[in-house]
């Protein structure tokens, strides 16, 4: 199961998530839940990246089941809603393919 939690800042929005596990839909190489939420979470972090000013620390190797992303300064409108259409295709996933597979907390 991949377990993957969201974070808040004192103010109250989302400021980053973690990310754990593999799904185990099918092998790996295999695994298209895998793949999906891989896709959602590498995107999201580059287009924090590209299209914002905000700071943020990431850690996890590319290869590793675990991703840790935090925003580190004020987060702006434009990741904010990047965070929200991560949590959006993540509710997609579970919604097709079941909640055995994504442990989602937001």
């Amino acid at each position: 199961m991949i377990k993957v939690s969201f974070t808040r800042n004192a103010d109250g929005v989302y400021n980053g998530f973690k990310t754990k596990g593999h799904a185990e839909f099918a092998d790996r190489g295999y695994d298209i839940i895998c793949s999906a939420v891989s896709v959602l979470v590498v995107n999201t972090i580059n287009s924090i990246e590209a299209f914002t000013s905000d700071q943020f620390e990431m850690r996890g190797e590319e290869d590793s089941d675990k991703i840790e992303f935090v925003i580190l300064s004020e987060v702006s409108k434009e990741s904010t809603l990047l965070l929200n259409s991560l949590i959006l295709g993540l509710q997609g996933i579970i919604e097709n393919y079941g909640q055995e597979y994504i442990d989602l907390k937001v």
